[in-house]
């Protein structure tokens, strides 16, 4: 009769784990199965990405022109009126943080104001942009839009006024 204690794998599909890098009676002393030489014998011995075997890699043999702004680019988070119309009541003051918290945005970083739906109360609007269309319909509604300064935009400024304080110290001189 065949029990759980006399259960056992069977023959051969049961391996021992190749031990490397412990001495001579393992079987594999020495180079640890590594081979003599080559570039995979010693540690750090991997190709980098795009490697073709000491031929110049197609990256470095295609010509490169021209110049891309996208890494530049601000991205703006976009609230309609419709929602700002719907989340808050006639007289608010809305700022990018109001709308963070009422989940109309992710972020408050930049945030973009567009001209999707209608507005029938006067609300007064703090944002980093204005769509002009949305700007016209807060204006017709009796409400108010202030632009806010972003943060690349505050970062430019603080370096132009350390630029011209600078400019100013040297002119004295």
């Amino acid at each position: 009769m065949v029990s759980l204690n006399d259960l056992k794998p069977h023959y051969g599909s049961v391996r021992k784990r190749k031990r490397l890098g412990t001495g001579q009676g393992s079987g594999h002393g020495q180079t640890s199965t590594r081979g003599q030489k080559g570039q995979h014998s010693t540690s750090g011995g991997t190709k980098p990405v795009g490697f073709e075997g000491g031929q110049t890699p197609l990256l470095r043999r295609i010509p490169k022109s021209g110049f891309s702004n996208v890494q530049f680019r601000q991205e703006y988070e976009w609230v309609n009126l419709s929602s700002l119309e719907k989340n808050f009541s006639a007289g608010a003051t809305i700022t990018p943080a109001d709308m963070l918290r009422r989940r109309l945005v992710k972020h408050d970083t930049l945030v973009k104001v567009l001209g999707n739906g209608e507005v029938t109360k006067a609300l007064n609007v703090a944002a980093h942009s204005f769509s002009k269309g949305a700007a016209e319909k807060i204006a017709k509604a009796g409400g108010k839009t202030t632009l806010l300064v972003g943060p690349k935009a505050a970062k430019q400024a603080g370096v132009d006024a350390r630029a011209a304080a600078g400019k100013a110290g040297t002119d004295k001189k």
